[in-house]
């Protein structure tokens, strides 16, 4: 198989393992297991693998360790997309495949911050939003890896401030975190704020892009594309679903399960906001179906 027949499947797995990376992340919270390897880049003092008998417990020590080889998958696969991208010759998404096997280094570093500060929630939120921003870049590349580029794009105002909204909530919910009972570990550190009112906060914000979302969908703003206000239906879709989901795990005191799916769920939201944002720039309609509309 030639290396530009490569370029899309490989990415598009690069932008899966992104998300999994968060949910193997929140699994480590839920669980508790957030120190089960309590030292970095060794699991023990002694080794680079869980062993028998630790004090953490066999299950938590497994449980962050997994986490912890997702981060090589991904870096593979990383590195599996930079060389597919130089020999399929697109000088064009170097850039974006480089930013992934540096932001995987960044990663391992925030990784190990986060377990030598022993958790600390600024730590935590820093490690989370950093995969916002690979997940981003990751599905940058999968859809420059197959779309067509609009002939010199306007920026929508509108859209710059939808994403900005969207990162705007990821970064409220790190603080509900940080302040919240899932802290990875009993004797973690949490922010000194107050859960309800930083979830009220929270919940405003998740309001407001909602809001924002069906104005969207129901005005066409300045230099909206053709396809803008069928992503934008899909987004609000999702982030319904989102809204009760963390709504459900607010009243049922933050259940694992609850916590889990709203940690996938903040991904796929993510990920659809930045689909919105890219349809200022690129189309996978022909040309000839763009003049028809």
């Amino acid at each position: 198989m030639s290396a530009t027949r490569l370029l899309t499947p490989v990415a598009r797995l690069l932008l899966g393992l992104q998300a999994f990376l968060v949910l193997t992340g929140g699994a480590v919270r839920v669980t508790g297991s957030g120190l089960g390897c309590p030292t970095w880049p060794e699991c023990t003092p002694d080794s680079y693998t869980p062993v028998a008998g630790q004090a953490e417990g066999a299950l938590h020590a497994w449980i962050e360790f997994g986490n912890r080889l997702l981060t090589f998958a991904l870096f593979f696969t990383a590195v599996a997309m930079i060389i597919i991208v130089f020999r399929a010759g697109r000088r064009d998404l170097r850039l974006l495949a480089l930013s992934q096997v540096g932001g995987i280094f960044g990663q391992a570093i925030l990784g190990g911050i986060t377990v030598l500060t022993k958790l600390n929630p600024i730590s935590v939120a820093s490690h989370f939003l950093l995969s916002m921003l690979l997940i981003a870049a990751a599905h940058t590349l999968l859809i420059r890896s197959k779309a067509l580029r609009i002939e010199s794009p306007a920026k929508s105002p509108f859209i710059q401030i939808h994403t900005v909204l969207t990162f705007l909530v990821l970064v409220a919910g790190t603080l509900v975190t940080g302040a919240g009972p899932h802290a990875g570990d009993v004797s973690a550190p949490r922010l000194n704020i107050a859960v309800a009112k930083v979830a009220t906060f929270h919940g405003f914000l998740v309001v407001a892009l909602i809001l924002l979302t069906i104005a969207g969908i129901y005005k066409k703003f300045p230099n909206f594309q053709y396809d803008s206000q069928r992503y934008l239906v899909v987004f609000l879709a999702i982030a319904l679903l989102q809204g009760i989901i963390g709504y459900a795990q607010y009243l049922l005191a933050v259940p694992e399960g609850l916590v889990a799916a709203h940690l996938l769920g903040s991904s796929i939201l993510w990920i659809a906001a930045w689909r919105v944002r890219l349809t200022q720039y690129y189309t996978f309609e022909t040309t000839d179906t763009l003049e028809q509309k």
